[in-house]
């Protein structure tokens, strides 16, 4: 039966008064933000931190980014530092405003009425994940928004952690920083953290769902871009001239290998995605993303690529034809397993916690993914949320409870470090 600890009230308060703040991000916003009521909630954790007696708070006001130190407790301040990385922001697919949170208590595994008014019900025939949290207590929304408890579930825990941390300083821990960033559901990767500000060598992001999983592995990415100018003339005389950038984007769409795409993938198996096409007679544009756990494989694909446009370009001209490729992110285990302390530390923490720590290669990316690129090594712990994206998203209380023990016993782990 479950038994609540001594966290269960803070990070329960703490992620119904976070889910009431909307902090949707927007995928086309041009700013840095992308949305300003991030800000709402980087100026209450700012506001929050000082309150708790955490060192060094700072938000950068033009990048929407938050800091905080836990000073060490060992003697003359010893210690491994590590850092923690959240994001503040939610997903724009599906409404983030006027989030509603509620508690149900004791979950008892039937039908869930999120709104009663509406019919909107949750039942474990379509979310079975629901079975395995009989008994606990559920935060949940009315069914017309999502929760965001992607990623403040993450928030509330190492909040409450670093509460806990200030409030007993008695507990022995190396030096840890925290940072809070914005635009993770929209691409940000924490592209604007000021690692001389945060201070760490090495960090941990928190994100993702299914308790106990951490993730060290995830794809390499691009996006590439092919650009068709056409040449449109009258059909009745366009023989030998109307270049027709519509039929030129088709042709190289039909060049892309069929079954590497997501939809006949798994694993470790790589793909091309389109994910936006439009095309007319005189102008055409293609947007794919490609993607590969394997760094030479996916080398090859963004190769080939490049080969689907050199024939192009031979057959229609060099100047109607261009490609750009972007690299957005790169696998986080070539990096991650240069600090083999990282994972030991996080599997030990986890398994302190009572869990059994899982992994499999993650088919996406994670800030840690473009962080561990950049030179900052971070692996990811899961928060625990469910359904994310939707307006069936939960978190179970005791998820946050559980992450909150392990980060506790990942600054202990770090406090009996020597740092180098």
């Amino acid at each position: 039966m479950y038994r609540r600890t001594a966290f269960y009230e803070k990070v329960k308060e703490r992620l119904i008064r976070y889910a009431k703040v909307d902090t949707q991000s927007d995928h086309y916003g041009t700013k840095t933000p992308t949305t300003e009521k991030q800000f709402d909630l980087a100026r209450l954790l700012c506001d929050e931190l000082n309150e708790i007696g955490a060192s060094d708070v700072y938000l950068d006001k033009t990048a929407c980014v938050v800091y905080a130190k836990l000073p060490s407790t060992m003697p003359d301040g010893g210690g491994k530092p590590f850092g923690l990385v959240t994001h503040m922001d939610t997903a724009p697919d599906a409404p983030g405003a006027n989030v509603k949170p509620w508690v149900l208590k004791d979950y008892d595994g039937g039908e869930i009425v999120l709104n009663e008014a509406q019919g909107i019900t949750m039942s474990p025939k379509d979310f079975p994940n629901l079975l395995q949290y009989i008994g606990q207590d559920l935060i949940l929304t009315d069914g017309t928004t999502l929760l965001g408890g992607d990623d403040k579930a993450a928030i509330a825990s190492v909040m409450t952690l670093a509460e806990h941390l200030l409030s007993h300083p008695e507990i022995p821990h190396g030096p840890v920083s925290l940072a809070f960033t914005p635009d993770e559901e929209v691409g940000g990767l924490a592209k604007d953290l000021d690692f001389d500000r945060f201070g760490a060598k090495t960090a941990y992001t928190l994100d993702g769902d299914h308790l106990g999983y951490y993730m060290d592995e995830t794809f390499n990415a691009s996006e590439a871009t092919l650009t068709v100018k056409g040449l449109s003339v009258h059909p009745a005389t366009a023989k030998g001239i109307m270049v027709n950038a519509a039929d030129v984007a088709g042709e190289f769409l039909q060049m892309l290998p069929r079954f590497e795409k997501p939809q006949y993938t798994s694993g470790r198996e790589g793909f091309f995605h389109v994910i936006a096409v439009n095309a007319d007679v005189e102008h055409a544009k293609v947007v794919l993303i490609i993607r590969d756990h394997d760094r030479t494989q996916f080398e090859h694909r963004e190769e080939y690529l490049r080969t689907c446009a050199d024939e192009l370009q031979a057959k229609y001209g060099k100047e109607r034809i261009a490609l750009s490729i972007k690299r957005q992110y790169r696998n986080m285990k070539e990096y991650v397993d240069r600090c083999p302390y990282l994972i030991e530390n996080l599997t030990e923490a986890i398994r302190m916690a009572g869990l059994e720590p899982k992994t499999e290669p993650f088919r996406g990316g994670t800030d840690g993914s473009a962080l561990s690129a950049r030179g900052l090594p971070s692996p990811n712990l899961s928060a625990g949320y469910e359904n994310a994206h939707g307006r069936f998203e939960y978190v179970p209380i005791p998820s946050m409870e559980k992450n909150v023990e392990i980060l506790l016993h990942l600054c202990g782990l770090f406090g009996r470090m020597q740092n180098e």
